[in-house]
């Protein structure tokens, strides 16, 4: 909602006085639009051709100096009709309370009404200055609100004491009421200067009372612990509650944001903020939320229009505002929280940067947070939190992300983000080509002399163009007769692949529980065991002769495919008592596919094009450290889990 109609909708619920004498909002707006913003000095590039630049800002200037004393001066006359109505309502509720003229709830409601006006009207003018500012290209808001100051409309002196006095006078009352509970009372409070009465367990406002409006502050500039500092300083010397606040830097520069919800009964506290912006060099911004965010609250309120009730809490507390849990949050609702994880070993481009955003944008999918994971010279990792649309097609999405990634050599997986991506358990690794660089068959083959023929089959099934257990069985026939002390030799020559070593130390220390599950063989898959302390190792058996000296180019028990690591993977979740959620696996061909569906997080690492296609997330780095970065990981929480190292 834009603000001139979100302050038509509230003035029209306020006393026909009160609404005529606000501010002219839309006037102002209009004038601005008609003068102000043809003479800006925010300068449209194709005209520097006609006039030299020199020319052209003097030409502009000399007009927008005409247009900007013109506006003042509207500005002017419409602040002074504002306080002049404040003063005369101030001043007549202090002569009428004087003379009793009315009970302390009706006067607490006169008050409330009181300050709303002058809330409203602040924020008007304060909106107005930043619209002109922006469109101007000068910076007029805060000289002008520094000479407003000191107007009765912002120290509203009187008004505050007038509400203490009503305040204590409802105090009192509420102490007689508990002194006398045998007395009958009437559903409502009556309003009568001669009687009060309230329900029994009729709760009173707390002390300070004020229009309950949520306000967004925040503070910029080059002085970070003493921005927050000031800002802290001066709402702890004006009645309002913190709802939430954060806090951003870009090396020195920062910017301290702050919820706040006013208890106040007038607008000092921005007065105070002002003069704290100026003394650190800072800019100052504030906003009354007043978009779509304000929907449920008018609905609300009309609801209670409604309903006539008039019963104290009803009588003296205004409508919440809908604001999001948090200020990293986007205002919206009905989206689903999403971690994207982008990363490249090399760099991430500018280009790639803008491409993916760009897609963000396509989808109207908002970045609520972004956080550095690495500490090198350029950027190479990176997390983000994405507030999702639930009409996204997240298929559709992940074929385009799928497209991007490949387009750029750079990774981007997406997981939902939620309680399980902080609070993953256990790890299942496929063995060949994952956690070590070769696949085993083909070197055992190798010995044996019929790698080319093992290879084929290895590749075949790895895409997916053989089944499983088939590509094993013809795999394993054309081993026949090989000696059973090629399994050492393989053992020796075996290349751990980078990151291997330094990402299961990192998960062991971090308490996971770690797997192989290996469409090779067992004898090699607890080898890699014993290397990486590992807690679990599955996979096939080969048999031997019965003299046990030779392989007999079958296997024995049954065959670990694709199907039998999901399962695999099932159990071991449930002997170590955690959920799927909870389970990342990680390989690179098609018989990792049921395993990686599987887990709570399946990762296809350097994978095969088709096993990237249906995997969730992907990485085609050279290290399997940056499975830890899809945890949410820095290059800093590494070290401290390698000791210093990352290898």
């Amino acid at each position: 909602m834009k603000f001139g109609k979100y302050l038509e909708d509230r003035k029209a619920h306020l006393p026909v006085e009160y609404a005529s004498n606000c501010l002219d909002y839309n006037g102002l707006k209009l004038f601005l639009k008609e003068t102000v913003y043809a003479s800006s000095i925010k300068i449209n590039p194709t005209q520097q051709q006609q006039l030299p630049f020199s020319q052209l800002v003097s030409q502009r200037l000399g007009q927008l100096q005409q247009c900007e004393v013109q506006f003042i001066d509207q500005l002017d006359i419409q602040v002074k009709k504002v306080c002049d109505f404040f003063q005369q309502e101030s001043a007549r509720l202090v002569s009428e309370t004087a003379t009793d003229q009315y009970t302390p709830t009706d006067l607490l409601q006169k008050i409330l009404t009181l300050e709303r006006f002058v809330f409203l009207n602040y924020t008007g003018i304060t909106k107005i200055l930043k619209k002109n500012d922006r469109h101007s290209g000068l910076a007029l808001s805060e000289p002008y609100l520094h000479c407003i100051a000191q107007l009765p409309l912002v120290k509203a002196e009187d008004l505050t004491q007038l509400k203490q006095v009503a305040m204590n006078k409802l105090q009192q009352l509420h102490t007689a009421v508990e002194q006398h509970s045998s007395l009958s009372f009437s559903p409502n409070m009556l309003r009568s200067r001669s009687q009060y009465k309230f329900t029994a367990n009729a709760a009173l406002p707390p002390t300070y009372v004020g229009p309950n409006q949520k306000v967004l502050v925040s503070l910029s500039g080059p002085h970070g612990t003493d921005i927050v500092g000031a800002v802290l300083e001066c709402l702890a010397r004006h009645p309002c509650a913190i709802e939430d606040f954060m806090l951003s830097r870009l090396y020195h520069n920062v910017t301290f944001g702050v919820l706040i919800t006013l208890q106040s009964d007038n607008v000092t506290v921005f007065r105070d903020l002002a003069e704290a912006a100026q003394q650190w060099d800072a800019t100052l911004t504030f906003d009354v939320p007043d978009s779509q965010a304000t929907e449920p609250s008018i609905r609300h309120r009309e609801t209670k229009e409604k309903k006539k009730s008039d019963s104290a809490i009803a009588a003296i507390t205004e409508e919440q505002i809908y604001l999001p849990a948090s200020l990293e949050e986007a205002p919206y609702s009905g989206r689903i929280k999403y971690a994207a994880s982008i990363l490249n070993q090399n760099g991430l481009e500018a280009t790639f940067l803008s491409e993916w955003t760009q897609l963000l944008l396509k989808h109207r999918i908002s970045v609520e947070k972004l956080s550095r994971l690495d500490k090198g010279h350029s950027l190479s990792c990176a997390d983000l939190r994405l507030s999702v649309p639930t009409t996204v097609d997240m298929d559709i999405l992940r074929k385009e992300l799928i497209e991007l990634s490949a387009s750029f050599g750079s990774d981007v997986a997406l997981q939902p983000d939620d309680v399980f991506r902080k609070n993953k358990r256990l790890v299942v690794f496929d063995m060949d080509s994952t956690l070590i660089q070769q696949e085993v068959i083909d070197e055992i083959a190798r010995y044996a002399g019929v790698v080319d023929k093992v290879a084929a089959i290895t590749e075949a099934a790895m895409n997916g163009e053989i089944d499983f257990k088939e590509s094993l069985r013809r795999r394993v026939a054309l081993l026949n007769g090989t000696s059973v002390s090629v399994i050492e030799d393989v053992k020796k020559i075996l290349t751990f692949t980078e990151g291997a070593r330094f990402l299961c130390r990192a998960l062991k220390k971090l308490g996971f529980k770690l797997a192989v599950i290996s469409g090779g063989f067992m004898p090699l898959a607890l080898y890699v065991k014993a290397e990486l302390g590992l807690d679990y190792a599955f996979a096939n058996q080969l048999k031997v002769s019965s003299d046990g000296l030779t392989l007999t180019g079958e296997t024995t028990g049954p065959i670990v495919d694709g199907i039998r690591k999901a399962e695999l993977l099932e159990v071991i979740a449930q002997s170590e008592g955690v959920t799927l959620n909870q389970v990342i696996a990680v390989g690179d061909g098609a018989n990792d596919l049921w395993m990686l569906n599987k887990a709570g997080l399946g990762i296809a690492f350097n994978a095969k094009p088709r096993v990237q296609e249906q995997a969730r997330a992907r990485i085609n780095q050279k290290s399997l450290k940056y499975v830890l970065s899809l945890l949410g990981y820095s290059e800093q929480d590494m070290e401290q889990l390698g000791d210093g190292r990352l290898q």
